[in-house]
């Protein structure tokens, strides 16, 4: 069974920096990835890597954030900086496996202005 256990998260102000962790259980991934959720918004993709090491990242993100895995560990982490108000939501690790979404938990992010 596929599980998908997120750490990190919290309260931060604007320019400061939040690592998220995802470490998955029941399988090997080949393509981990980042969502968020602000309130009265649709989910986005925020960050996406593959097991080559290939990464994507939404446009508001690019140059702030780093996506990164130790597949020994089969982890993903998503190293943020420079937060800003508008960084605030839900943040949940996915995978896309036997063709089933699966999600983490969800991880608060609060930046304050």
């Amino acid at each position: 069974q596929v599980q998908l256990v997120e750490s990190g998260g919290g309260l931060v102000q604007a320019g400061g920096s939040l690592r998220l962790s995802c470490t998955g259980s029941g399988s090997i991934f080949s393509t981990m990835n980042w969502f968020r959720q602000a309130p009265g918004k649709q989910r986005e993709l925020v960050a996406r890597i593959t097991n080559s090491g290939n990464t994507y990242y939404t446009n508001s993100v690019k140059g702030r954030f780093t996506i990164s895995r130790d597949s020994a560990k089969n982890t993903v982490y998503l190293q943020m900086n420079s937060l800003k108000p508008e960084d605030t939501a839900v943040y949940y690790c996915n995978v896309f496996y036997s063709f089933k979404d699966y999600w983490g938990q969800g991880s608060q992010v609060t930046v304050s202005s």
